[in-house]
């Protein structure tokens, strides 16, 4: 079985990233072979599209409702092999596998389309693709294409795998507004020696850009009566925080996990700010609390707090309940807080409850009425055997994120590059405001907090025709309220993506989609038994609208002989 050509062609418009990969594969022997497709995706995007092509007839993935593609699929083949086609492979990355059954000296092409929004994150985007042919391929190619209308600040690519020979197959054009990138190795590049035929391709190859920002109020951007409005501020005065860090130091955080634990903190401790205030809360069965009031972040209280954290070790059993409630009433009752200042709480831990209050409803329902919205909490849960939705629930009850650490050795740099995300608040209650009666399916508009490096966008559809498009951004930064103003002029605005040939036409409204099934999805995690249906009802009827595969669809795909099998979204959470 041969590849002989693979291509990706990712073409990114205004941080919307569309990639398509396409892989033809001969058989040269003589006699039938599977042939298998498998590729990496980023687990923020959505596939859109698959299809195979074998001798001629083309069999094209369709993208149906979960239930009901699961009940046609049941019908075909007995349950136990039905998640077949997508799982979570790396902390990034969900792979997609299929193989087909190919005749001796027949050919198949498939090809895989799937959409995602790039994230910024600590001032940059970053665009992931996996590289892993496992042969060497007669044409390998990797295209990206990027047009960002604001302007390129920097670009910079990245690779696992690159060597001084495949440096040379690498090519960067960029002007102001538009970048292209392309990696076209030689298959004598791809060898990893000239006596055998093992390829270098193995690897993640990333590329990382920012945008110019010059417009306080962010960048609106339209296209077929769709806008998306990025607001990202710079230079703002960062708020002081009072953070509270709460570690799960039971049993099973014994050896590798607390000793990361114990890097991360200490790495964590030398970027608090002089201004901010901080304790920590330790807890196995019992919750040990390191000062009984938070201090401010000065030298002398960063080298006791290290102190402690050398001396933490690992035994017991779990309670979070008793750990959080704990921090919020250290919280309440801090005294010498800075007026204009953020409070958070940072929840690591390995396990589920198992001591104090163990009913995982109970514990949400209690926190979220102890903090009440005053404080933002952060839930880091370290490795597989947390509930994760439990933490993913409490996190978003109360204005934070949940993420997962995954127990590999660059765990304690997970933990850091978290921090890093939420160490630099810059303004809070962040409300953007666009013309009621004129706009449609506004997605998220209000934000709690902004931190620094990260970006707030906004999504909807002009319903009327409107000439300009006002907005106002009203929010609190550490020294003063802001309120920012801007008007968007959307026949000049439509005019930018105009002529440009790598645009797919729509796809504003398509990240208009990405976004809303994101954030309904997300909303769902929260929300009331009743409102949570409502919710991913929306999110369903746009996933099938838009043709994404989301957790509430499944592409079902067909192979010859009428076989069939389903790829499903899988989610942290399992």
């Amino acid at each position: 079985i041969e590849i002989y050509s693979l291509h990706v062609d990712c073409k990114v418009t205004s941080r919307f990233a569309h990639t398509v990969i396409t892989s033809r594969i001969v058989n040269r022997a003589n006699e039938s072979r599977e042939a298998t497709f498998e590729v990496e995706l980023p687990k923020t995007a959505f596939i859109t599209n698959f299809s195979m092509s074998i001798d001629g007839a083309v069999y094209p993935g369709i993208i149906k409702e979960k239930a009901a593609a699961q009940n046609e699929y049941n019908t075909a083949v007995s349950q136990g092999q039905s998640a077949g086609l997508v799982k979570i492979t790396d902390r990034k990355l969900e792979q997609f596998h299929v193989s087909v059954s190919i005749a001796a000296a027949s050919k198949v092409t498939f090809e895989l389309t799937y959409e995602e929004l790039l994230k910024r994150q600590l001032g940059k985007y970053e665009l992931l693709l996996k590289v892993r042919p496992k042969q060497l391929v007669k044409h390998f190619q990797i295209d990206v294409h990027i047009f960002e209308p604001q302007g390129i600040q920097f670009l910079e690519t990245d690779s696992t795998f690159m060597t001084n020979e495949l440096t040379e197959a690498l090519t960067k054009v960029l002007n102001e507004t538009k970048a292209h990138i392309s990696f076209k190795p030689t298959l004598d590049q791809q060898k990893k020696n000239s006596e055998l035929d093992e390829t270098l391709l193995n690897g993640d190859f990333v590329v990382r850009y920012d945008v110019k920002r010059e417009a306080t109020a962010g960048d609106i951007q339209i296209v077929n009566g769709y806008f998306v409005h990025y607001f990202a501020p710079q230079e703002m005065p960062v708020f002081p925080k009072n953070v509270i860090f709460v570690i799960d130091r039971s049993g099973s955080m014994t050896g590798r996990k607390i000793e990361q634990t114990k890097d991360a903190l200490l790495k964590i401790l030398q970027d608090l700010r002089p201004e901010d205030h901080f304790s920590f809360i330790t807890f196995n069965n019992k919750v040990a609390e390191w000062k009984s009031s938070l201090l401010p972040a000065t030298e002398e209280n960063v080298a006791s707090a290290a102190a402690l954290v050398q001396t933490l070790s690992a035994r017991g059993g779990t309670d979070i309940s008793g750990a959080l409630l704990t921090a919020v009433g250290m919280l309440d009752k801090a005294e010498g807080l800075l007026e204009r200042s953020i409070s958070m709480i940072i929840l690591l831990t390995d396990g589920q409850p198992t001591s104090g209050e163990r009913n995982v409803e109970v514990i949400q329902e209690n926190v979220q009425k102890a903090i009440n919205g005053k404080y933002a909490l952060f839930c880091l849960g370290f490795g597989f055997d947390v509930s994760y939705k439990f933490l993913e629930k409490m996190a978003l009850s109360n204005g934070g994120i949940a993420r997962r650490i995954y127990e590999n050795a660059d765990a304690a740099l997970q933990l850091q590059g978290f921090y890093q995300e939420v160490a630099t608040p810059i303004l809070m209650q962040i409300e953007m405001q666009y013309p009621e009666n004129s706009i449609e399916g506004l997605t998220k508009n209000n934000f709690k907090l902004f931190f620094e490096g990260s970006e707030i966008i906004v999504s909807g559809k002009i319903s009327n025709e409107l000439d300009l498009l006002p907005v106002e951004i009203k929010a609190q930064s550490h020294t003063s309220n802001l309120t920012l103003k801007e008007e968007a002029n959307v026949k000049e605005k439509e005019q930018v993506f105009q002529n440009q040939r790598y645009i797919f036409g729509n796809f504003i409204e398509r990240l208009w989609a990405y976004l809303s099934i994101q954030q309904l999805l997300e909303k769902a995690i929260s929300a009331q038994e009743e409102d949570q249906k409502a919710l991913e009802a929306q999110a369903l009827d746009l996933s099938l609208q838009y043709s994404f595969v989301t957790p509430l669809t499944s592409m079902v795909v067909t192979k010859p002989q009428q076989k069939e099998e389903l790829a499903n979204k899988p989610t942290e959470a399992g």
